[in-house]
């Protein structure tokens, strides 16, 4: 129960430290669909671009021995050299399509995450012989979506290859009488197009499956609040940190200050580099500074006052001396009364006018 609640609290996306700190600890997203997908792809490879030329090396050497068995010597030097032969043949026969099957087994972990070194995983961990954190592995989404992944590849699968092999029933009763050669041409036929449907349909089962293994590995780096400001206490003294958390503070009141420009009075500008949003309204002691900015975002408080009819007036001195000496939020500065106070009293004549 407290485990359920401390991940109801976990509503805040993690920080990069975190993710760091979880590809640290070897914690990464990884599907075993991937991983499968990665292989049986290889092997697929291995069998149309080398099945011909393991077949002819394996051939010859195996013949020869059948050939010629009644002429090698039974001693155990002569059986020791003749094994010794053999297996360096087959090996140089199955080296380069074992070895690309090797390269597509670590393709399939390399690409979904970077190359992990880490001995946190081997540590034991007494919850992994716990009955109770047993069962509810047992029952847990991971589990779920196996036993899912399991049953949909096994009923995919399984019709995929009825429907093809199906058709060829008629020559599958013939192979007894037909040349072993032949055979082999059929079995290759049939074995690259079962291959390759079983990699097409794994293809979507793995990519469904590194999207869910991706949400679920996400969900587990989630912060809560406290978290978040114990992480942003400890990296206070980080420059970069520094610099994102301003940027983050300037994006948040610039979000703010345009919500904000369609409230106002009057737009006060330079007439292009300046732009103060003022409001005032019957009650209040002086206007309120609802928006302020230079070039692209006094621009972009323009073309919002334009949008709504907000009234724009072109007074350099007083905006550029507004935007030095006001904050957004606050009631302007008692020198500027008069000055605002004018163009206040002007907006509200031509308004006046224009209603009557």
């Amino acid at each position: 129960m407290a485990e359920d609640h401390d991940q109801t609290e976990r509503t805040e996306d993690p920080t990069q430290k975190r993710l760091d700190d979880a590809l640290k600890r070897g914690d990464v997203v990884k599907s075993q669909e991937v991983n499968t997908w990665f292989i049986l792809a290889g092997a697929t490879l291995v069998l149309v671009a080398f099945s011909g030329a393991m077949g002819k090396g394996l051939t010859i050497s195996l013949g020869g021995l059948i050939a010629n068995a009644h002429d090698i010597p039974v001693n155990n030097r002569a059986l020791v050299g003749l094994m010794q032969k053999l297996g360096g043949e087959m090996l140089g026969s199955i080296a380069i399509p074992f070895l690309l099957l090797a390269l597509a087994a670590i393709g399939g972990n390399m690409i979904q995450h970077r190359l992990v070194w880490s001995s946190e995983g081997l540590a034991p961990k007494l919850n992994r012989i716990s009955p109770m954190a047993g069962l509810k592995r047992l029952f847990s989404k991971q589990a779920l979506a196996n036993f899912a992944k399991g049953i949909t590849k096994l009923v995919v699968v399984g019709a995929v290859m009825i429907a093809l092999l199906w058709p060829e029933r008629d020559r599958f009763e013939g192979m007894a009488w037909t040349d072993p050669a032949a055979i082999l041409g059929l079995t290759k036929s049939l074995s690259l197009k079962l291959l390759g449907a079983v990699v097409a349909i794994l293809a979507l089962v793995a990519a469904a499956d590194y999207l869910f293994q991706y949400r679920q590995w996400y969900a587990r780096q989630k912060m809560t609040l406290r978290e978040l400001k114990e992480e942003f206490k400890q990296s206070e003294g980080d420059p970069a940190i520094k610099g994102k958390m301003k940027q983050v503070r300037q994006g948040k009141m610039r979000r703010r200050m345009i919500a904000a420009v369609p409230k106002a009075t009057v737009i006060i500008t330079n007439p292009t580099h300046y732009a103060i949003a003022l409001q005032y309204e019957r009650g209040m002691d002086a206007p309120v500074c609802l928006a302020k900015g230079v070039d692209d975002l006094a621009l972009k408080i323009r073309e919002i006052a334009n949008k709504h009819s907000i009234p724009i007036v072109e007074n350099p001195p007083l905006a550029r001396a507004l935007h030095a000496t006001v904050d957004v939020d606050e009631t302007i500065a008692p020198e500027h009364y008069k000055a605002v106070a004018e163009v206040i009293g002007f907006v509200m004549r031509l308004r006046r006018g224009a209603s009557r």
